[in-house]
């Protein structure tokens, strides 16, 4: 079947670069459509006698590059329902051509056949210009597009479309965000075209103190490149912005219905995958847990922002401004030589901080693992296959069965018997747990928290006397706790 539509590039020059194949459609009986007359090749073709329509009209009659491109692709799709059609864009017809993408994505929706002829583009001519190999990595970035999160000052960029001075400003403001003002760039005009090609290195400062056109692109190095790299963090933007948008209007249901509680163990789950990752050894598999922690953090930043706590700024000042305090003998005039001299700043710093001593033993014992966690899910795997106890009084005879078995290990002479009994034991446990509909990490943390409560109660007591804690007996110690409990569920 003939294809109804052929896009095609026109290549970087004016008709030198573009292959046989392509003049042969540009000369075919064919209603020719160009996104623009302005190209060096659209001479040739009014010398040669070859009619073509052109869109330019419509960048003056549409408020934004957007719209402009929806309403050439749908033009060009409605031609090519009514007969064969040629539409050809400047350079390659699948770098940077919005309206090939949206031409494309209709086609395939209406089954219609199209047929792709590419040519080289301005970025083949500009890395021949520059002798660039990209293999070790390159940024493409539109001048029209571009926002400071997509700027990556370790790898070499191409900033395209700078076709004015006004353009080249906004670049220049942008670039400003990520790249120190002197960084060396090179602008490169008609690349690949002998006459006619330029190559300035000039510093970022004075990228909107030159004319530009529509031949002009943008060279940076990466960062390393021009000196000392520059403090160039990737933003967390483009990731609180995502969050805003799932937790918003029209979002992700999950996403919105999530709070503080209910996202607390996927906390403790991605840190935990965090560490097998690093046990591993896998950089590419740490890289991801670790993203996969940063969601949580940035999860956590929107739901507190939403209810006019803090955002996720606040959380990134909080944690710099503590390291900044913590390091007098990197940020101060404080010394520390040793490891251990830094731990015992440290303490001392955190107990400034707080404004007194701790008031209980267990103050600042820490979180809790994720163990507990770990066997559950190991659990439902399982389960998921068909092996599984029907309910939860299958899994408590297996504990019953553990517990015979760890009082058999300790009253042997094999430690590792013991550490293994005990570990199967408490497997089990979290079994009955999740059979009984009992999150067994929760169920623990609360345990825990409630023990803590209660030691607090009897630290009060003990502090109400005179005597000390080792004073007491068990038996009256184990009184104020069970006073404790009265007092936690009167």
């Amino acid at each position: 079947m003939r294809e109804a539509l052929c896009i095609m590039g026109l290549g970087y020059d004016d008709g030198g670069s573009l292959p046989e194949a392509g003049w042969e459609l540009l000369r075919q009986r064919r209603r020719l459509f160009l996104r623009t007359e302005r190209h060096p090749v659209v001479e040739r073709l009014r010398r040669e006698g070859i009619r073509f329509e052109t869109f330019d009209g419509f960048y003056e009659e549409e408020g934004d590059f957007a719209a402009v491109y929806r309403r050439i692709a749908g033009a060009v799709c409605r031609a090519a329902a009514t007969g064969p059609v040629v539409y050809a864009v400047p350079g390659h017809p699948l770098v940077a051509e919005e309206s090939v993408r949206l031409i494309l994505d209709q086609a395939a929706e209406t089954g219609m056949a199209v047929r792709v002829v590419t040519a080289p583009g301005f970025l083949d001519a500009l890395l021949t210009a520059l002798r660039l190999d990209p293999a070790g990595g390159l940024k493409l970035l539109d001048a029209c597009r571009l926002a400071p999160a997509d700027c990556d000052p370790a790898l070499p960029t191409v900033v395209m479309q700078v076709y004015s001075r006004l353009v080249a400003g906004e670049v220049k403001l942008t670039l400003l965000q990520r790249y120190p003002p002197g960084h060396r760039v090179f602008v490169v005009r008609a690349a690949g075209m002998p006459e006619e090609e330029n190559i300035a290195g000039i510093p970022l400062f004075e990228l909107d103190r030159r004319e530009y056109d529509h031949l002009c692109s943008v060279y940076l190095p990466p960062a390393a490149e021009n000196g000392p790299p520059a403090v160039c963090e990737y933003p967390a933007d483009r990731l609180v912005g995502i969050m805003a948008t799932l937790r918003g209007e029209g979002g992700c249901p999950w996403d919105r219905e999530m709070t503080h509680e209910s996202l607390a163990r996927y906390v403790l789950e991605e840190a935990y995958e965090v560490v097998e990752a690093i046990h591993q050894g896998v950089a590419h598999k740490l890289c991801e847990e670790l993203g996969d922690l940063l969601l949580q953090i940035a999860f956590h930043a929107r739901i507190a922002q939403e209810n006019g706590r803090f955002d996720f700024n606040d959380v990134v000042r909080g944690i710099c401004d503590k390291l900044v305090r913590r390091h007098p003998h990197v940020f101060g005039t404080a010394t520390a030589r040793t490891s251990a001299q830094v731990a015992v700043n440290w303490q001392e710093i955190k107990r400034r901080e707080k404004g007194s001593t701790p008031e209980s033993v267990m103050d600042g014992v820490g979180a809790p693992g994720a163990a507990l966690l770990r066997a559950a899910r190991v659990q439902a795997r399982a389960a998921q296959m068909g092996f599984d106890w029907p309910d939860y009084r299958g899994a408590l005879l297996k504990v019953g069965e553990e517990l015979a078995e760890v009082t058999g290990a300790l009253a042997g002479t094999d430690p590792n018997a013991v550490f293994r009994e005990v570990g199967d034991l408490l497997f089990a446990v979290v079994n009955v747990a999740r059979l009984a509909g009992v999150e067994a990490e929760e169920a623990a943390t609360a345990a825990i928290n409630r023990f803590i409560n209660r030691f607090k109660y009897i630290e009060q007591k003990v502090a109400a006397t005179s005597k000390t804690f080792h004073d007491f007996t068990l038996e009256q110690l184990d009184g104020w706790w069970e006073e404790a409990k009265k007092v936690e569920n009167p």
